[in-house]
């Protein structure tokens, strides 16, 4: 279910104070590691090597592209703060449901920089032991150096696939790494990696149509393999979307300097289409419904795409209404309702 576009004399909220507009930064710890690499770096050479990756992800290319220092700092500049930001977005909105969630082990499958662990160590630093698992020699390098700088120095970063021997840990992430493998591998990946989970799995892909068909195979499987789901979803039941509609949430994040150098960017922001799902060992209280696209606003009132355990439905919401408007006016994409 699509909502329309806005008439003209209706217009997204966006004087609210929406979760996915707020500009989520990487660390203070994170943004001086990042820049002392690049420190001596040619910002035009960081340029050439940023445009290989993405012309080479364009044609379906994979960061075993990632083979020098160079690669890997320009990986770092170009990626690692959407996916941070990402992560992080993720990460909170677990919290919301799972406040008492208070994990003491990590693991990072495919962690790359290392981003989704900075972004778990942040949002629960009762961690105490991190793992990164990765298969590219220079991205585990460029890891070890930012991780050194940071709040888990102690983290250990070993070489290997998926299938890697790894320990079992309280919460296991893998961001960005499906869309890596065969399509039709999500499924059992994600049986994979629940195996290691010991109270929870987080796994995050990019927002697209094929993104949100990988997130959507995971999901059955977990929940065949008796999971339950913490975020987004608020119900275990079949995925509703239908048609050409995919679930997916945004995350706004400025862009340093060097980044918009690299992305020839226009503007200071960007903003990172993901989607994810979150799932638990235990059942959770979860809200009655999750917002799936930016409330339209208009003088009437608010309208908001919703899905719930009976599917995904529109809800309109009366300005004349007063107490249940001034409720929802400052709900956005991605909140629960």
């Amino acid at each position: 279910m699509t909502l329309e576009r806005p008439r003209e004399r209706e217009r997204p909220n966006y004087k609210a104070a929406r979760f996915c507009w707020i500009l989520m930064q990487l660390p203070p710890a994170l943004t001086s590691a990042i820049a002392a690499l690049l420190e001596g770096v040619s910002r035009k050479d960081l340029a050439g090597f940023a445009e290989k990756q993405s012309a080479g992800y364009r044609k379906g290319a994979t960061s075993a592209g990632v083979l020098t220092p160079a690669d890997a700092a320009a990986y770092a500049v170009a990626r690692m703060p959407a996916t941070y930001a990402a992560c992080a977005a993720v990460f909170s909105r677990v919290a919301e449901v799972m406040a008492d969630l208070a994990p003491k082990s990590l693991l990072d499958v495919g962690a790359g920089t290392g981003a989704a662990s900075w972004a778990a160590v942040i949002q629960w630093p009762g961690v105490t032991s991190v793992t990164m698992l990765d298969h590219n020699p220079a991205l585990r390098a460029l890891a070890r150096k930012l991780a050194d700088a940071g709040p888990f120095a102690m983290a250990d970063i070993l070489g290997g696939d998926i299938g890697a021997d790894k320990p079992k840990s309280d919460v296991v992430v893998a961001s960005y790494v499906l869309a890596e493998l065969p399509g039709a591998s999500a499924g059992a990946t994600a049986r994979h990696l629940w195996e290691s989970a010991a109270q929870m799995l987080v796994l995050v892909e990019p927002g697209t149509p094929a993104g949100f068909a990988r997130i959507r195979q995971a999901r059955t499987a977990l929940i065949e393999a008796g999971a339950h789901v913490a975020a987004p979803c608020t119900h275990d039941n079949a995925c509703p979307m239908s048609g050409d509609d995919w679930c997916h949430f945004s995350q706004r994040l400025p862009r340093s300097r060097d980044h918009m150098r690299l992305k020839d960017a226009r503007v200071p922001f960007e903003d990172e289409r993901y989607c994810y799902v979150a799932v638990t060992r235990q059942p959770i209280a979860r809200p009655a419904a999750r917002i799936l696209a930016q409330p339209l606003e208009a003088k009437p009132g608010l309208t908001f795409k919703l899905c719930d355990e009976n599917g995904v439905h529109v809800q309109f919401v009366a300005a004349r209404d007063k107490d249940a408007y001034k409720r929802v006016r400052k709900l956005g994409w991605g909140d629960m309702f």
